[in-house]
């Protein structure tokens, strides 16, 4: 059986399932899930390894429109998805009444000019016979070429999708080593590990106003130190992120420090600070420093030229 491989992006409106999806089929955490909607900012790549196939997802911040540089740069880092794309992937909250935020994905979509699939998501949460009204509801909408009910949550329906993108895919090598499940560095895997467990323990505006920058991430014998800021816009937020003598931030310290243990294998020492940085989200300079492929540059920047001996 000859191998295949290739790339898959998965749209959608914010909360719609795209990186429970994404984590599902790695089977690794590759992108942060809360409630919260726009929880994913930038465009990760989860890494599926199969004996016949590899396939490279692509979750993506949710289809919105634009208000802040923030949200600019999450719209930037969906239409640049598109590009060496093979299969477009469309996934809707089939629990959720269709509306114009629906409609609004739809015509995003319409830009793709190859195969575009629907996945119907939350199965678990609807009966059956609603299943084929929505159907005909989005067919009638867009031309997909396939539709597949799933549930990103228990995996229902989620086999036979691997199946129909694979069948879509061209004959080829492998893009990474079979042992890789993502492209993230991991000194922005931990920010965005920072940042959910800071979501999760926050509420009202507090999620959407915080973003997370790793400072320092030094790796030594058996254990990694790092050091990372939390950034809120206001005096109010920085309050209730620290919470009564520190125990909200102690308590988003000690979360991600488990995980990211598990994950990175190793034992992480783990300094979390908290900083006001009013109006973040509509300062491009701050929100350019987000995308960890600009950090990698900056970072190869301060290094200096390699030299060959």
């Amino acid at each position: 059986m000859p191998f295949k491989s290739g790339f898959v992006a998965i749209v959608g409106r914010p909360n719609a399932g795209k990186s429970t999806l994404v984590n599902t089929l790695v089977g690794q955490k590759v992108s942060i899930v809360s409630p919260k909607p726009q929880t994913t900012r930038n465009r990760v790549q989860g890494i599926l390894n199969r004996e016949d196939a590899q396939i490279v997802l692509i979750d993506t911040p949710g289809i919105h429109k634009p208000e802040t540089a923030l949200n600019r740069m999450m719209v930037d880092e969906l239409e640049n998805t598109l590009d060496g794309l093979d299969v477009l992937s469309l996934i809707v909250d089939a629990s959720a009444s269709f509306g114009a935020g629906d409609r609004f994905a739809l015509e995003w979509i319409r830009r793709f000019t190859g195969p575009a699939f629907l996945l119907l998501n939350k199965i678990d949460r609807v009966a059956k016979p609603l299943l084929l009204p929505l159907i005909d509801r989005y067919r009638k909408e867009f031309d997909f070429a396939e539709v597949y009910p799933i549930s990103a949550l228990t995996g229902a329906g989620c086999f036979d999708l691997v199946s129909g993108w694979i069948a879509r895919l061209s004959e080829g090598d492998p893009y990474f080593p079979a042992d890789q499940f993502t492209d993230q560095p991991e000194r922005f895997l931990a920010a965005e590990i920072i940042r959910e467990k800071a979501i999760l323990a926050t509420h009202e505006e507090v999620p959407h106003a915080l973003c997370v920058l790793v400072d320092d991430f030094e790796e030594g014998q058996g254990i990694v130190r790092m050091r990372a800021t939390i950034y809120v816009e206001r005096e109010g937020q920085k309050g209730i992120l620290i919470g009564k003598g520190g125990a909200t931030l102690k308590k988003i310290g000690t979360q991600a420090r488990r995980e990211l243990e598990s994950i990175l294998g190793t034992k992480l020492f783990l300094e979390s600070f908290v900083k006001v940085q009013p109006n973040w989200r509509q300062n491009p300079a701050m929100v350019r420093q987000l995308d960890w492929r600009r950090q990698l540059e900056q970072l190869a920047d301060l290094q200096g030229p390699s030299e060959s001996v």
